[in-house]
């Protein structure tokens, strides 16, 4: 991956335009978690310090465009960084046709979303947006996926464009796990349905070492082996399509293990009543919840012995502690091990905080959707827009950055 980034350019007494991701959660009047404001306030900092004029660019859920709707305003947001960079930090309603804004001060424009055209990446308005700023920041991972005016159109016309520090340490992180990993590279892919996540254990097929599936995916393909799963989640019409993935993982060398023990009960709840068995012993009765200790001592032994590890999705409901255990068995084996370790997805990083490791794991992504497209395989239209933008700045002459 080529592209400019934030720290090429000298931001002193420049209007400066950054994209952040900060589509945080509220309830009751309050942030529940500032998990994507404390990601992206470095980046702030670092522009407020640099004696940039900074306007934050960011949306808040889904607003109709052309609406005002004060149930999505990013006021609370406002507040949270005027504490944090120790400075009033204003929320602009009206800054389409100009923001006043002088060096080392930070303002924040109001929902973009909330902008007639934005979803649209229409042209117009993404010039409205590059004509406010001399560089333009993106620094919003988490939005990368989306062809939008103010991710992908505003990069096409603005004078400047960079990818911030976050955006790049993200790209980094991912270019070192898929594009140049040290082996052997193992993929850890969990989740509730293999509909979800078909593309991308597909693409991963022919870029890992070891491909170790969990949840109700890893039902499916034990039904597809022809085994009982009860009243397992799992997708009986997406059969045929897991034994195409058996058959395409044997053609290419890749190893795919299948769990040899599962925990299973009669009910998915915490007060249900946890039993360990081998997969021919499944009762229709029964429904699948977790791998077995012997399946997690199996991964947990792989996951020592890889040289880069990719971890998203849960493999059991580890939201009950009784089949939790196989997450955290490699939620440790992950923190423990010496290979390179980057991890995303919100159930992911939820069960590394249960468990206590996140800490432990390399890198972190904030992307969710984006980073399931990038596992995909697939062009995120916002980081082809830098790399273009950075081709025509260098007159074609690019660093490649692992």
């Amino acid at each position: 991956m080529s592209f400019l980034r934030m720290s090429n350019f000298d931001l002193c007494k420049r209007r400066v335009l950054i994209r952040e991701d900060l589509n945080v959660p509220i309830e009751n009047g309050r942030i529940t978690s500032t998990q994507r404001l404390d990601a992206a306030l470095p980046t702030l900092q670092r522009a407020c310090d640099a004696g940039a004029a900074v306007m934050v660019l960011a949306h808040r859920g889904r607003p109709q465009e052309g609406v005002f709707a004060a149930s999505e305003s990013l006021t609370l947001v406002a507040a949270w960084l005027s504490r944090k960079l120790a400075q009033p930090v204003p929320l602009l309603r009206d800054y389409l046709d100009g923001v006043t804004v002088q060096p080392g001060e930070v303002v924040l424009l109001e929902n973009c979303r909330m902008n007639v055209g934005e979803k649209a990446d229409d042209p117009a308005l993404a010039r409205r947006y590059a004509a406010l700023c001399e560089i333009f920041v993106m620094d919003a991972f988490g939005v990368a996926h989306r062809a939008q005016a103010s991710t992908h159109g505003v990069i096409q016309v603005v004078p400047m464009a960079c990818a911030g520090p976050l955006l790049a340490a993200e790209l980094d992180a991912l270019g070192r796990a898929l594009q140049a990993p040290t082996q052997p590279l193992l993929a850890i892919v969990g989740g509730s349905k293999v509909s979800t996540k078909l593309t991308l254990l597909k693409n991963l097929l022919t870029k890992v070492d070891q491909l170790i599936v969990g949840g109700g995916i890893a039902n499916t393909f034990i039904a597809a082996m022809g085994h009982e799963v009860g009243t397992s989640l799992y997708e009986p019409d997406l059969l045929d399509a897991a034994r195409q993935i058996l058959d395409q993982a044997q053609a290419c060398g890749t190893e795919l293990p299948m769990p040899c023990d599962v925990v299973v009960a009669t009910a998915c709840s915490a007060e249900a009543m946890p039993i360990v068995k081998r997969i021919e012993a499944i009762k229709p009765t029964e429904m699948i919840l977790d791998i077995g200790p012997q399946t997690a001592a199996n991964y947990a032994e792989r996951i020592a012995a890889a040289g880069t590890v990719v971890w998203n999705g849960p493999v059991g409901v580890f939201e009950f502690d009784a089949f939790g255990k196989g997450t955290e068995v490699l939620a440790q084996a992950i923190a423990g091990t010496k290979a390179f370790s980057i991890a995303g997805g919100g159930d992911t990083l939820a069960a590394a905080d249960k468990y206590g490791m996140a800490e432990h794991i390399d890198y972190i992504s904030t992307g969710g959707g984006a980073f399931l497209e990038f596992l995909e395989g697939k062009v995120l239209p916002a980081v082809a827009a830098l790399e273009a933008r950075a081709e025509v700045c260098t007159g074609g002459v690019v660093e490649v950055h692992f």
